[in-house]
């Protein structure tokens, strides 16, 4: 039975029969995999109770071909996350990044996609609890853009003309981003993206820019959470809703 060594981020766990636990995990060899980890829960497991969501570390997996959950072996820590656990914002946060690697990354070796995700929850874990829905954001935008559907914000998503980013523009979902004035006008009726939302996009998407000194206003947030949904839904959707991710805005509409 070949053993697969790799980097790997736990994205969900839950307690299988009376010692065991099943993982989810995005890893840098194998994409996202399904793994059952022996006796994980007992007292002197060799996992030393190190499976914690958000965990990240060098995973050994045996695999078996054509099956659908693999054996972990073995699993050695190198950062535990603690900050995401401690603060509800950052965790619903997180929980939606671990949901859409879940539901729309494969089992292909996707290294840039891992890193992505795992630079997002750290972002996230050291974020202040007022800014880690922005953090959050930003962190899903890029892995949306590692998935390869990042929205066209500077040219036409149809014609691919260069528009002024200092403008306010049609925003399509299906066409895939912003409209010039023409292509817009065919379309018919679509969301204004404001100029200020487009320049906060492209900040998102950029992965050497940081946060604004001034936080984004709550409504600015929803409607950016918002925006997120409904473009998940138009490119990566299957039809089932994003649990993690309605919890994450419920939150945020609740603050």
């Amino acid at each position: 039975m070949p053993v697969v060594v790799t980097d790997a981020i736990v994205l969900h766990a839950f307690d299988y029969l009376e010692s065991s636990r099943i993982l989810r995990l995005a890893t840098r060899e194998a994409g996202v995999i399904s793994v059952l980890a022996r006796g994980a829960r007992r007292p002197k497991s060799r996992f030393g109770g190190g499976l914690d969501l958000f965990t990240e570390g060098v995973a050994e997996i045996a695999m078996r071909p054509g099956r659908d959950l693999q054996t972990l072996a073995g699993f050695d820590i190198m950062r535990r996350r603690s900050g995401i656990g401690e603060d509800l914002d950052r965790f619903t946060g997180c929980s939606a990044l671990a949901e859409m690697a879940l539901r729309f990354a494969g089992e292909e070796t996707a290294p840039a996609l891992y890193d992505t995700l795992g630079a997002a929850l750290d972002a996230i874990a050291s974020a202040p609890s007022s800014r880690a829905a922005e953090t959050s954001l930003a962190g899903a935008w890029r892995v949306v853009s590692d998935l390869g559907f990042a929205p066209a914000l500077d040219r036409c998503a149809e014609c691919h003309t260069e528009l002024d980013v200092a403008g306010a523009a049609r925003f399509s979902h299906s066409a895939g981003g912003t409209l010039c004035n023409r292509c817009g006008a065919a379309a018919g009726r679509e969301r204004t993206l404001p100029a200020t939302a487009r320049a906060t996009l492209l900040a998102w998407l950029d992965v050497d820019s940081e946060l604004p000194e001034s936080p984004l206003a709550a409504a600015d947030i929803r409607a950016h959470q918002r925006l997120l949904r409904e473009f998940l839904h138009w490119h990566v959707g299957d039809g089932r809703e994003l649990r993690a991710f309605a919890m994450w805005e419920g939150e945020t509409l609740g603050a």
